[in-house]
Parts: structure tokens; sequence; C-alpha cells
């Protein structure tokens, strides 16, 4: 779950005056960074929240989870067996030591392949069951899984109260993903009164225990001044951290700030890096600033090719930008031509994903 779903920050308004309409040299196409690919037709969809500002949506199915390394040897074949894909064989070793020994781990990770279809049918009831032994037993893991079901109504009816009643107990025993989701609670103000400091409390528990999204999170309470003292070196410092951990919406902003020099030394260069990172995987936000960054020449060599190859590709996943219009314009038939054939297969990509989800 992710607090805002794209940056709504730009980058210098000045960065499209003046030189940026002027007609940019035709040049041979040179990429800022390593080559582009177009997104994949069908990519995976992530479970990823995030209007801004924060808005939670906590009540989402949780993704099948990494589960923690067993913590003793004798379970090394269940989880072994879970890492590598052998689910079946994961299933009887754990079916094993939850009959035999009573082990917690086992109970938590046959939960987890009931739930996930790993192995064996999926079958929610079954996994609830044994993610609730375990969780009765003190696995914060369980007790988050467990937490996610009953927000999704996988146990039967929607039940936010015992559900977020897990998240808390998990949360206290260090689960960063339940300290994040409640925190999620928290900002919504439905089933708490909206509470942005005890938010900002349960993200910096999440953050310290490396999760991204509340690094992020946190970032932004921090940017804003809610729930904690406005500070943006601290707001650059998480969006740094999350950007390293490849959240994407952080790379963005921790991008923008990086070439606007707030709460972070001033690195055109670097912003330009990662924001064509960001491109490549996708974020519209980054592809429209990119293409500002081609059109000027700032952070990157011009590239009015690429410039207009990535302009077409942020408006098609919805970013305007009459000036990048302009400049489009501006430029020699071959020049544009370049960039629209260019742009094409991701144009084409764009539209198979929505027709497939039609």
């Amino acid at each position: 779950m992710r607090i805002a779903r794209y940056a709504a920050v730009g980058i210098l308004a000045l960065a499209l005056s003046g030189a940026v309409v002027a007609p940019a040299s035709a040049q041979a196409p040179v990429e800022p960074s390593s080559p582009t690919t177009p997104p994949a037709a069908k990519p995976a969809v992530k479970p990823a929240p995030k209007p801004a500002p924060p808005k939670p949506a906590a009540t989402q199915a949780a993704a099948p989870t990494p589960l923690p390394a067993a913590p003793r040897r004798e379970a090394d074949l269940a989880y072994g067996a879970y890492q590598r894909g052998y689910y079946i064989t994961a299933f009887a070793a754990a079916t094993r030591r939850a009959d035999e020994q009573k082990d917690v781990k086992a109970m938590t990770l046959l939960g987890e392949l009931y739930a996930n279809g790993l192995g064996v049918q999926r079958d929610d009831k079954k996994a609830a069951e044994w993610y609730r032994l375990a969780a009765e037993r003190g696995d914060r893991e369980a007790m988050f899984a467990l937490a996610m079901l009953h927000f999704s109504g996988r146990t039967g009816a929607v039940d936010r109260e015992q559900g977020a009643k897990l998240l808390a107990a998990a949360a206290k025993l260090g689960n960063a993903a339940a300290a994040y989701n409640l925190a999620l609670l928290y900002i919504e103000g439905q089933l708490f009164p909206q509470d942005f400091a005890r938010a900002a409390e349960l993200f910096r528990t999440a953050a310290q225990l490396g999760n991204a999204e509340a690094q992020y999170a946190l970032a932004t309470l921090y940017k804003e001044g809610r729930g904690v003292p406005k500070d943006l070196v601290e707001a650059a410092r998480l969006l740094a951290a999350a950007s390293l951990a490849d959240n994407i919406d952080a790379q963005v902003e921790y991008a923008i700030a990086l070439f606007n020099g707030i709460g972070v030394a001033k690195n055109e260069r670097l912003a330009a890096v990662l924001l064509a990172k960001a491109a490549r995987k996708g974020n519209p936000i980054a592809q429209n600033r990119l293409a500002n960054i081609l059109a000027v020449g700032r952070g990157a060599n011009p590239n009015p090719v690429q410039a207009i190859k990535w302009h077409i590709i942020a408006k098609a996943g919805g970013v305007s930008d009459v000036p990048l219009d302009a400049f489009v314009q501006q430029q020699p038939p071959d020049i544009r031509a370049a960039g629209e054939k260019a742009a094409k297969p991701w144009v084409d990509a764009l539209k198979e994903l929505r027709a497939s989800r039609s």
C-alpha cells in the first residue's frame, strides 16, 4: 500500500522557458542511461494504494510475502522447499511438523500455502485456521496475514476491527508491514480517530525496519509537516532510502528534490539518472520530467528525439505538458518522426494493457 500514486511536484518551470521552446539541434539520439525497454503488455499488478495527501486503503488482500527463516534447523526442509518453489514438498513437511511438534512457523507456512493455493487447492478457511493457530502462539507473521484476510473479507464478512487488533499485535512484535498498515488506518480516520502523529510513529517504526513504503510515507509527512515538524532534509533522507529500495514513487520525488536542491545538495545529473530509471519502469511523471530534461539539456545532454519519445509516452500515461507540445511542434519533421517511432512500442503496449483490463 502506498500513499501517493504519483508525485505532483514538477521540475522548475524555468526549465521550460526560453531555451526549451527554441529549436534543438538535430542530433543522433543518445540515451542518458541504459537502453529503454517498453513495458510488458500484461505485467503483474502489485497491490499499492496511494492517493495524496496520504489516504489509506489498508483493506486490500495481501500478496504472498516472503516468510521469515525458520528458527530451528528441523524446519529447514519445509521453508527451503517453499523458497525454491517446491510447494508440495513444503506442504508435506510443514504438515508433519505442525502435527507432530506443534511448530508455530510450520503452521504459518501452511496458512500461506492454503491462502495462495501453493501445492494445495486454495482454501481461505483452512488458511485462516492455520494462521489463527500460529497467531495464538505469538507468531507476528501469522497475525499480519490473518489481519489481511479479515480486511479483505476472505474469512467471511469483512471485519476491520479484528483486523486492526491483529495489526496492532503484530506491530508490537516488530512486523513492519503491520505497523505500516496500522499507520494508514490512523490517517484514514474511520476505524480510529485521525491521528497523523500516531501514524508518523508507526511509519517510523516500519521505516527503521527497512520498509520502503513506510520510508516514503514518512517522507511525505515530513514534507507536509503533518504529524511531525516540517523537515525537508529528513524528507529527502527518507526518500533516498526508499529510492535505494526501488520504490518508484520515492525515486521520482527524490530525483525532483535533487534537481531543485530541496532538502539535499543539488545534483541535476543524478536526478536525470533516477528519472530515467523510473521512466523505464513506466512512471508517467518520471517520463514527463525526463522529457523536460532531454529537451532543455539540464542533467543530461539535449536529445530532442528522446525528449519527444518520453513526452508521447507520458501523455499516453495521462501526463500532459503544453510547453513540451510546443517544443515538439518546433522540431524538424525527421526529428518528430524519429521520436514518434521510438515511442510507438510503449504506446502500443499501454493500449494493449488497458484493453486487457477492460
